[in-house]
């Protein structure tokens, strides 16, 4: 019998992540465009130095595509060539071994650039984070009735919001990170089963606290909470041998690492991002404005949009049990503090430490939080029904997560309103033809959004006019640019840079299908020195125009037109952190 329910076992969690992978690829294939860092990520694992923009040969001079997708690839003769990742890495500020799997990855892709290296590496790495989520809410959930097969709804459930989607086709390290997490918590409440240390269990531990710290640096705020929880339980308990092992192994694995990589120093005190979190951590007037952003931000993508509900769905359990007299919570679970704790400490310290406020700096604890509310709900309902039709409640909830995206889109469709959400701007003047519209006739909240940022309100509404809740790096909305820039790829391209607005590596990627561009760094913008740029270029089917951040794009535009005998001015898109137009 226990063969068989083993068996069983195994089959569920296959599904499983047959069901996420799937999913994974779709979000992939429909993956459109990169981020900036996404473009690190790559330029980093395979290039001889950190930023493209460092060679003196970049600005203002034609380069073809290839000087572009160099950045991007492993080229043959690069192939077996591994020294600048840890050399890059040693210049920037993160520690190497994600750049060390992805340029592995990247070696099966040789000579072209490929959004499936990345995407491929974090499908594998959620596959062990999924079996390792799955332990934890097994033991979370032991003692409940068909307790494995909830243990597996919920972690599947896990898997498929747009936080974990958006984790796994972003190409960056916080899979890894999640996973490093994942795995250090599983250890750690294995050990809570254990009368005394077991030295594999200690020996993971401390291999698994060497991987997660030459991962990524905010992994150590986890660690530390877990590590003072459990100082603290063999203090109280007088284990002061257990308490020794435990010390020893994970001051062993810093030691480790910091031989791997002494340069973790450098980067956590000395470097600006470490300076940068240090500022920020001491910043408590930050503290309040960033936890309430990083809420809104779980709330969309951890939780499907559906934070709010759930919370007042608590609320509403806890009042009817008190009603009726029923004890709120059974039984104490020994494994809930050593999650909860760890996993809201460094929720707080990452909204208060993280240069930005984005979902990439929560996404590694997002899966714990979701599946602590979870547990929350599915603890609460115990006493109030029978069981099946709790069931039936808990299955709803589930069904309510995974659809509410789609509920979401449509509610946002019917607020802009179906003329808004067709209407496409057709010149660089309409752009804000079209934001002035919408200021006047939606009925959203948008002064609320700008008290908080420095992003246009022109902007703002026009992101709002093409929002879609989805995972946010999957770029559907660069869909139509990108296939307009291959279009033309044979047309000369001029990027007219503010170097105080810098963001180049946001729009890197279509770069490498244009057949001639000149990246021109805080030119002074007339007839004669246009003249000069386009020089024996053939501008005769038009040119493409991308304008960064901080610029009168209207005046420049008009200049081009004059300065080159062109006639029209067509406004293609907005990408990440320029404007891109068609003049012919």
């Amino acid at each position: 019998m226990q063969v068989k329910n083993k068996k069983r076992e195994i089959v569920n969690v296959i599904i499983i992540l047959i069901i996420q992978t799937i999913v994974f690829i779709v979000a992939g294939i429909n993956k459109s465009y990169i981020h900036m860092d996404e473009a690190y990520s790559l330029g980093l694992a395979s290039y001889y130095r950190t930023d493209i923009q460092e060679n003196d040969d970049f600005y203002n001079t034609w380069h073809n595509k290839e000087y572009f997708s160099d950045y991007l690839t492993v080229n043959e003769n690069e192939k077996n060539d591994f020294s600048q990742v840890y050399e890059n890495q040693k210049n920037d500020v993160h520690p190497p071994l994600y750049y060390l799997l992805l340029r592995i990855a990247m070696g099966f892709h040789i000579d072209s650039y490929s959004k499936w290296s990345g995407i491929i590496l974090n499908i594998i790495i959620y596959a062990f984070i999924t079996i390792f989520m799955y332990l934890i809410i097994k033991k979370l959930l032991q003692g409940n009735d068909r307790y494995k097969e909830k243990s597996a709804m919920l972690a599947l459930v896990s898997s498929l919001t747009l936080s974990s989607i958006n984790n796994v086709i972003y190409i960056r390290m916080y899979a890894l990170s999640t996973l490093n997490i994942a795995i250090t918590t599983y250890l750690h409440l294995k050990l809570l089963d254990k009368e005394e240390n077991n030295y594999k269990l200690l020996l993971a531990i401390g291999i698994f606290a060497l991987i997660g710290s030459l991962t990524h640096y905010y992994y150590l705020f986890y660690l530390a909470m877990l590590f003072v929880m459990f100082v603290i339980k063999y203090l109280k308990e007088k284990e002061y041998k257990e308490l020794g092992k435990y010390v020893g192994i994970i001051a062993l694995a810093g030691i480790i690492s910091l031989i791997i990589f002494p340069y973790s120093i450098q980067h956590m005190f000395f470097g600006y991002r470490g300076q940068g979190v240090i500022s920020n951590l001491t910043d408590i007037s930050k503290f309040i404005i960033s936890i309430c952003e990083y809420i809104f931000i779980t709330n969309v993508y951890a939780f499907n949009n559906t934070l709010f509900i759930l919370l007042i769905f608590i609320v509403g359990v806890i009042i009817y049990k008190k009603v009726r007299k029923i004890k709120i919570v059974e039984t104490k679970n020994k494994y809930v503090k050593y999650l909860m704790l760890p996993t809201f400490f460094y929720a707080i310290l990452v909204a208060i430490a993280s240069p930005f406020i984005e979902l990439r700096y929560m996404m590694p604890v997002c899966n714990l939080i979701f599946v602590l509310f979870l547990y929350l709900v599915i603890t609460l309902l115990k006493n109030i029904s029978k069981e099946k039709i709790l069931n039936k409640i808990i299955i709803g909830v589930y069904l309510l997560i995974l659809i509410m995206p789609f509920i979401s889109n449509k509610i946002v469709e019917l607020s802009i309103g179906e003329d808004f959400r067709n209407e496409q701007e057709s010149s660089y003047s309409s752009k804000t033809a079209i934001a002035q519209k919408l200021r006047s006739k939606t009925s959203l909240p948008i002064e609320v959004v700008s008290d908080f940022t420095d992003i246009s309100m022109d902007d703002i509404l026009l992101y709002i006019k093409d929002f879609k809740l989805e995972p946010e790096v999957m770029y559907s909305n660069k869909r139509n640019i990108s296939k307009m820039i291959r279009d033309n790829s044979n047309l000369p391209t001029l990027y007219i840079l503010d170097s105080n607005h810098n963001r180049f590596l946001d729009d890197i990627l279509l770069f490498t299908n244009i057949n001639e561009s000149y990246i021109a760094k805080d030119m002074k913008c007339n007839e004669e020195k246009i003249k000069e740029v386009f020089l024996n270029k053939d501008t005769s089917q038009g040119i493409l125009i991308f304008i960064n951040d901080g610029q009168r794009n209207d005046d420049i535009l008009d200049v081009i037109k004059n300065g080159l005998d062109l006639k029209n001015i067509k406004y293609l898109d907005r990408l990440n952190a320029c404007d891109v137009y068609l003049v012919n």
